[in-house]
């Protein structure tokens, strides 16, 4: 996969309310980002969204529900999605290399799942803070959230600080873009339950690690998205090959 980026900014006039606040949010395609999205409007930011395709198994489902979110948010003002290999080059992941199997899901394990793509949010951070600054923005949301950060690194809320800092060191002296990861000490029933209340569409959202249609049900993203969902008794509307239950 040749790096490119894809611009469809077209369709949007990013300076007709100059005086707004303006954020960019990493839009994956799934619910956290979503809500995400979502949230960041409630509080009257207007939202540019940066989808970024890296060689992810899902990567063509993932840009379509990302897509969808950019057409379903009226206080969307620009959409870039970029493309870029090298995530998928450096491998180590079983998001990106055919070779390494998609675990089935395992809620209760400590340790690094197989699913982390080496140091991956720091790219797209970096990404999404260029891009934030190209485009006048105040904030950069993300969607992490406590139940990423037990098994990922760059997911902990201490990365987001040092990234935070790192923003404010690189970037010009009159730029001030903050860092919002408004979920990192939120469980992700939490979040489903404030995308419900926000009206997030869920139903154009994916999470599946393995296939772009049905969703599995039983990979780790699958099993905490569908355990969110049955915990406040909600059923979630993709499509799925499996529904296990994945509460007591």
């Amino acid at each position: 996969m040749t790096d490119e980026t894809t611009d469809t900014g077209d369709q949007y006039d990013t300076d007709e309310h100059p005086d707004h606040r303006r954020a960019v949010v990493l839009a994956s395609g799934g619910m956290d980002s979503a809500t995400a999205a979502y949230l960041a409007a409630d509080r009257g930011y207007e939202v540019c969204l940066l989808h970024t395709s890296y060689g992810q198994n899902t990567q063509t489902r993932e840009f379509e529900s990302a897509e969808a979110l950019s057409v379903e948010l009226d206080a969307v003002v620009d959409f870039l999605h970029v493309e870029t290999g090298h995530l998928q080059a450096v491998g180590g992941s079983s998001l990106t290399d055919d070779e390494v199997a998609v675990a089935d899901a395992d809620l209760d394990a400590d340790e690094i799942p197989s699913s982390y793509v080496p140091f991956r949010n720091a790219n797209l951070l970096s990404m999404a803070v260029s891009y934030a600054e190209a485009k006048d923005c105040d904030a950069l949301f993300i969607g992490a959230h406590s139940e990423d950060f037990s098994g990922y690194p760059d997911c902990r809320p201490a990365f987001f600080d040092a990234f935070q800092t790192v923003v404010d060191v690189g970037t010009r002296p009159e730029t001030d873009i903050a860092i919002e990861a408004p979920f990192v000490e939120w469980s992700k029933t939490d979040i489903a339950e404030r995308g419900l209340e926000l009206g997030v569409p869920y139903e154009h959202t994916w999470s599946c690690y393995r296939a772009d249609a049905p969703a599995c049900g039983t990979c780790d993203a699958c099993a905490f998205r569908l355990q969110a969902f049955q915990r406040l008794g909600e059923r979630d509307p993709i499509e799925y090959e499996e529904r296990p239950s994945y509460v007591d």
